[in-house]
């Protein structure tokens, strides 16, 4: 059986590379290029004519709306699948007006993406389940967003400065005592609010942390029962997706993506947020495996982003005094869109 040619393109490594490992657990894909930049991926297209282009919208130079609208008259054989953040009506609809085939939102693309693709390939259309109560089969109405709009609407969001849509925070702290009362407050905020936490620790703070929110008041057992407060090993939770001493995007994804939507369901309000904590990245920076603990924070980036999730990261400074000393803090610190010390 031939090869399905697929053409990858989105701006944010973490993400990019998700969407190729899902591809490449089927033998018949193959990746013939990924690509971070929009004029490129219009190049790109015209050169090699991947069967498959899947397509982000937010991109350099040029936006995944008009990269789509340029490869069709350069690449007419080619079924487009877009893979983006953004849910906007108005953005769906310009993305379907474009010619392409389907539009997957990324916090969906965990379970998503490959029924997506399949759907595409077979010559039919798939949309996210989460936009299905708008009508796209229509090409974009009078009064519909320019390309110009768009793309400002749909400008790439920087990993470092993700606000917007989530927070991914990290705590240096000088004491075990100070972490946890750090983490209490974190746990009890977020949970007067109205909101889910799922905490990643070692046994040594999981137990600790159980009189410390009693003081506070809260029905422990309650919170777990109602899946309000998920609490896991950390050590664990990190063997559930390195594969060769670095975390695997697909499993990162797949196991976040399913804890994530089990908090969700637990939720009081239509608007609640979920909260995580985690000390997975201190464990590999412990072990000497610094590369993998800044592809953690990457992907930690990526699903403040997909999942508008605050994520909150720690290390111990006494622990860690001499890679915290070295350029490794400046590589940790600006993977995180804020930073607190205690």
């Amino acid at each position: 059986m031939a090869s399905i040619r697929v053409l990858v393109v989105d701006d944010y490594e973490p993400f990019r590379r998700f969407v190729v490992s899902a591809l490449q657990q089927e033998s018949e894909f193959q990746i013939v290029v990924e690509i971070s930049d929009g004029a490129q991926a219009v190049l790109e297209a015209a050169e090699l004519q991947p069967d498959l282009i899947v397509l982000d919208i937010g991109l350099p130079n040029l936006s995944g709306i008009q990269v789509a609208t340029r490869i069709r008259s350069r690449s007419p054989l080619a079924k487009i699948l877009f893979v983006s953040q953004e849910t906007s009506t108005e953005i769906v609809q310009a993305a379907f007006g474009t010619g392409a085939q389907g539009y997957v939102v990324k916090m969906d693309a965990a379970r998503e993406l490959m029924t997506a693709v399949n759907a595409v390939l077979e010559g039919g259309t798939y949309v996210s389940t989460r936009l299905r109560k708008h009508d796209f089969g229509q090409s974009l109405a009078p009064g519909a967003m320019s390309h110009d709009e768009l793309l400002a609407s749909a400008a790439p969001k920087s990993p470092h400065n993700i606000g917007r849509n989530g927070r991914h925070e990290v705590l240096f702290y000088s004491g075990e005592w100070l972490l946890l009362d750090h983490l209490t407050k974190f746990i009890i905020d977020a949970l007067k609010g109205g909101n889910a936490v799922i905490v990643m620790a070692t046994e040594q703070h999981r137990v600790r942390l159980v009189p410390r929110l009693q003081a506070y008041g809260l029905d422990f057992d309650a919170a777990i029962g109602q899946g309000r407060y998920i609490v896991l090993d950390s050590a664990d939770m990190l063997s559930t997706f390195m594969v060769n001493g670095m975390p695997d995007p697909l499993r990162f994804m797949e196991g976040f993506s399913s804890l994530i939507q089990r908090a969700s369901k637990a939720m009081e309000k239509a608007h609640s947020r979920i909260a995580v904590f985690g000390d997975c990245v201190r464990i590999l920076l412990e072990r000497g495996e610094d590369e993998a603990a800044i592809q953690m924070e990457k992907l930690g980036n990526q699903l403040a982003i997909l999942y508008n999730v605050d994520i909150l990261c720690a290390y111990s400074i006494n622990g860690l005094a001499g890679a915290l000393e070295s350029q490794m803090l400046q590589r940790i610190c600006a993977e995180h869109s804020a930073i607190h010390s205690c």
